[in-house]
């Protein structure tokens, strides 16, 4: 059968012109290639960039398995990759010869300077990059998870690679014959289970640490000291790691779960500049990981800070793997961890039926399923919207009478005016039911009625605001009596009037949610992070 060239998909797979073609042959190798020839593997940690100067490329998943698809062919002028290539996560597919011709060959690394400094092509290869990622998560391309969907740590490995846009695939035990018939075949025992399959690797129920290293997430431990560590990955963190590497800082950021925080963890944020029709948070974190590594920032995920400790003039964040980050200066941008309902039975259904977050991946459990959300602000608006496309039902519970007293109006009109979606106000959560870890009700009260109903309810979305995630601090920083930071004014450090965002500690700076008094808003936390650089350039200087 002939070679067929895979249409553009939206600008995923754009064709070059001559000028961009010779703009990058300046600066890369050429090499033939003969029918067969991989240029590289599944599950590589690091591979280069590829253009197709002539002859075909095919994309393959699962290559040399039974299972082996083809994801994309490219033909003359195509250019292979995805984010990966900017991110330094392990290549998820082989990209396998299938017509002879040549190839212009360069480094990842050159490939992050080369979008740097060349805007145009940059950002045509950067939006195909980001395309391609969409489709490759669609697709279930990567990893493949095979667990129980009772299983507490199938739920923290699917959390973890679907906070961080890991492609992959699920196969559910319970109700998926060919999941229990793989693990047969690899010889895993079910107390083994949950089990990741990448490339030749089978790892049999890994830490996260263990999954992050796989998945090229965790990368901490170039040079024994920078100018900036960043410590949590939110739109505070993510906004000082993309300033501060741009403007010549050394940077290192690091997060104990994935990129976004909070926001990561909305399915569509409307309200935010520049995005009329909306972005999901882990969307908008994926492209500012993006900005911070082209420019030069490192990040690694599933490596949470323990300590702050002075040391030597500077700064060390001790890892709770043991790992420790020296740096010059220190920006806190850890935001906040969610409330818990406190119901007797929480901790029974918590790993099962519990959510704190409502993106793509919890709206998979729940297809057909009636939900309950609860909570009354903006979280819990857009959760209880996004999830009424796949859920049954959506019962939203609120503690008030008024919807619009903690919701943009916006939200407020979206959730009236969905069918699917039911407001009870005054309500609250008392008791939570079902069997063996899995949810089937809820009992209700309705506080002005005295009333208690039963709902039905497959799965939980809580949304009833955060705290701040300071505790690994102890007592190294000022905080208030609610745990926040105290900066600025705030913060006497005794030697001189503290900077704005500067903490009790010279040169250790906090912005976002963990900060006392922020706004508690996407664009709020971006600007305090960026202003933050600004800062901390004036404390070097001092």
């Amino acid at each position: 059968m002939p070679v067929v060239e895979t249409p553009d998909l939206r600008g995923a797979f754009p064709r070059l012109t001559d000028a961009q073609l010779a703009a990058i042959a300046a600066r890369a190798e050429r090499r033939l290639t003969r029918v067969g020839d991989v240029l590289f593997h599944e599950g590589d940690s690091s591979y280069d960039f590829f253009v197709v100067a002539a002859g075909m490329v095919a994309v393959i998943s699962d290559y040399g398995t039974e299972d082996e698809s083809v994801f994309a062919v490219h033909g003359a002028g195509r250019f292979l990759g995805e984010v990966s290539l900017i991110t330094g996560q392990a290549a998820l597919f082989t990209a396998v010869v299938q017509e002879a011709g040549e190839v212009l060959v360069a480094p990842a690394q050159q490939l992050r300077t080369f979008v740097t400094q060349n805007a145009g092509l940059g950002d045509i290869i950067l939006r195909a990059f980001l395309l391609r990622r969409d489709l490759l998560i669609d697709a279930g391309v990567g990893l493949r998870i095979v667990g129980s969907r009772y299983s507490p740590d199938t739920r923290r490995l699917r959390d973890l690679v679907a906070r961080n846009r890991v492609p992959h695939r699920w196969l559910d035990l319970e109700t998926d014959p060919a999941a229990e018939e793989l693990i047969r075949r690899l010889g895993v025992t079910s107390d083994e289970t949950p089990v990741v399959i990448s490339a030749d690797r089978v790892l049999r129920n890994p830490t996260n640490a263990e999954l992050a290293q796989v998945a090229g997430l965790s990368h901490v431990g170039g040079a024994p000291s920078v100018d900036l560590v960043v410590v949590g990955a939110g739109p505070a963190g993510l906004a000082a790691a993309v300033y501060g590497a741009s403007e010549g800082l050394s940077t290192v950021v690091v997060d104990g779960v994935a990129p976004g925080g909070q926001a990561a963890t909305s399915a569509r944020i409307e309200n935010y500049l520049g995005f009329p029709a909306g972005i999901s948070g882990s969307e908008l974190a994926e492209r500012a990981v993006i900005q911070a590594e082209k420019f030069g920032a490192e990040l690694t995920i599933s490596a949470a800070a323990a300590a702050l400790e002075a040391r030597d003039g500077g700064y060390v964040v001790v890892l709770d793997d043991g790992a420790e980050v020296t740096a010059r200066s220190v920006v806190i941008a850890t935001g906040a961890r969610y409330r818990k309902l406190d119901v007797p039975q929480l901790a029974e259904f918590e790993d099962t039926s519990v959510y704190y977050a409502a993106t793509r991946m919890e709206a998979q459990a729940c297809v057909g399923d009636p939900v309950v959300v609860v909570g009354g602000g903006n979280s819990a608006g857009q959760a209880a919207v996004f999830l009424s496309r796949h859920a049954v039902h959506v019962s939203l519970l609120i503690r008030g009478s008024d919807l619009g007293k903690g919701m943009s109006r916006y939200l407020v009109d979206q959730v009236e005016d969905d069918p699917h979606v039911s407001v009870l106000r005054s309500t609250e959560v008392r008791e939570l039911i079902g069997d063996h870890g899995e949810l089937q009700s809820i009992a209700v009260e309705n506080k002005q009625a005295g009333e208690r109903n039963l709902l039905a309810c497959r799965a939980l979305f809580v949304f009833i605001g955060a705290e701040p995630y300071t505790q690994w601090l102890g007592d190294a920083i000022s905080l208030d009596e609610h745990g926040f930071i105290l900066t600025g004014s705030d913060a006497a450090n005794g030697d001189r009037p503290p900077l704005l965002f500067e903490t009790s500690l010279p040169g250790v700076f906090a912005v976002g949610d963990v900060r006392c008094g922020s706004i508690k808003r996407v664009a709020s936390a971006v600007g305090e992070g960026s202003m933050a650089v600004r800062l901390i350039h004036e404390y070097l200087a001092l």
